[in-house]
């Protein structure tokens, strides 16, 4: 059986220095799960590991698009798996490390996607009802067209829910129906699943200090450059780190409320990631207070299991 390791876990939990060190030891290559690592030159404010290391450590599906170019679920899947294949056809283990479910959901279950193509016009003129009518209609207009894809969607994810309504309107068919085997499991490979956490206090204050290095760094520079460049509507605007500047610039407020909106937004985020997570049993969590913060004991761990075999 095909081994693949999958490194999960929130935003600021540690994910990329403990999938650098294992793939050292692995001498493996790394496949990134983030929705908004795929751009190119949106690098601060999607924390992007650093050149350096990728030169030293091979990634894939990191600036792999412009920011103005649709790139859905199905693509990241398609994608992924010929880069899983590649790797193991090079006798490595591949490790698949990101924050984003759906992207790793798209890996270890079973999922086709091919059901629904993208449809930009129909998409453009739900984001501008929401923009326009508020969370509160788009909720009752999938609520209208698909109760079950309502109650299952976290109701702050408005891609998601925008996406569901869009795929009703293009096919006809309810987005609960497209995937009724949501949790079965992809059989073809043998999967190591990790994932990292820590007490909701430190978790927070890491976060917070990560926003801070953000800006430190020239988040907001960067977003004013990629406002220059692109229009105010694509869809890689509203992922948190740019909405957030995005809405300072257009004057919604200072720009102390807006770093205080990314960071409170970014632990929303984190709190979201951890409940999705939490629904795959498959996924062994290491809490980094019990292993003194040492991400090196933790990928000795993983290494050995990985290499031993569970």
């Amino acid at each position: 059986m095909k081994k693949v390791v999958i490194i999960v876990g929130p935003t600021a939990s540690g994910k990329t220095e403990l999938s650098l060190k294992l793939a050292y030891k692995l001498n493996s290559e790394i496949i990134s799960a983030d929705s908004m690592q795929i751009y190119k030159y949106m690098d601060i404010g999607t924390a992007k590991v650093d050149k350096d290391d990728r030169k030293k450590i091979k990634h894939f599906m990191i600036d792999i698009i412009e920011p103005n170019v649709e790139f859905s679920v199905a693509d990241y899947q398609r994608l992924a798996k010929m880069h899983l294949e590649k790797i193991l056809n090079d006798n490595k283990i591949p490790i698949v490390v990101g924050g984003t479910g759906l992207y790793i959901n798209s890996i270890v279950y079973d999922l086709d996607f091919s059901n629904a193509k993208p449809n930009t016009e129909i998409r453009d003129l739900l984001w501008k009802d929401y923009e326009e009518k508020g969370k509160d209609y788009i909720l009752n207009l999938l609520k209208s067209v698909d109760e079950e894809s309502y109650n299952s969607i976290d109701h702050n994810n408005i891609k998601r829910i925008i996406r569901a309504i869009e795929v009703y309107k293009v096919t006809g068919t309810k987005f609960s129906n497209q995937n009724k085997n949501f949790r079965k499991e992809n059989k073809d490979y043998e999967f190591f699943i990790y994932g990292l956490n820590d007490n909701r206090e430190k978790l927070y204050e890491r976060i917070n200090n990560r926003v801070d290095k953000m800006i430190d760094l020239g988040l907001f520079e960067e977003v004013r450059t990629l406002m220059d460049k692109y229009d105010k509507n694509i869809q890689a605007f509203k992922g948190i780190g740019y909405k957030e500047i995005i809405d300072y610039y257009n004057n919604k407020y200072d720009k102390e409320a807006a770093i205080y909106k990314l960071k409170q937004n970014s632990r929303k985020y984190a709190k979201r990631q951890l409940t999705w997570f939490r629904r795959d049993e498959r996924i062994k969590w290491f809490n980094l207070i019990n292993y003194n913060y040492d991400i090196s004991q933790i990928t000795e761990i993983i290494y050995k299991e990985v290499v031993n075999g569970k």
